[in-house]
């Protein structure tokens, strides 16, 4: 799910609304954690069984690629680009569990993303699989 984001334009600096308790896909609060990701790497594929991602990009722009693998052909990727510098992308993507995501850096200088996830981490309650083993084209 993919949630508008407010920009609150003020004189001595913008501010920018990552989640509030009162939104639909606010679950639990469990942990955030920011993740940076070099231009043109991609950090992924990880699915978790339990946890619900909250990401924003926070700096530079990010694609995010979410991968299905119980859909119907042809409807298993869809990808997303978020950036805070740009109001059309300054979105939310909300990332249930068991799907698989991964991120690419689009921005040559910094490339930053939060996550607000509604369970600490566990590396139990995850899977991670080699890019190579989900056909994308990045």
């Amino acid at each position: 799910m993919l949630s508008d984001l407010k920009i609150i334009e003020t004189p001595k600096g913008r501010v920018f609304h990552a989640l509030k308790k009162s939104e639909a896909s606010f679950k639990n609060f469990g942990e955030a954690y920011f993740s940076e990701v070099n231009f043109k790497e991609v950090k992924g594929w990880k699915k978790h069984t339990q946890m619900t991602l909250n990401l924003m990009a926070i700096s530079g722009e990010v694609r995010f690629v979410v991968y299905d693998e119980t859909a119907k052909a042809g409807n298993q990727f869809k990808e997303f680009c978020l950036s805070r510098n740009s109001g059309e992308q300054y979105k939310r993507l909300t990332v249930p569990p068991g799907l698989w995501v991964a991120f690419q850096g689009l921005d040559k200088s910094e490339n930053l993303i939060l996550n607000i996830a509604d369970i600490e981490h566990d590396p139990k309650e995850s899977v991670n699989k080699d890019l190579s083993e989900i056909p994308y084209e990045w």
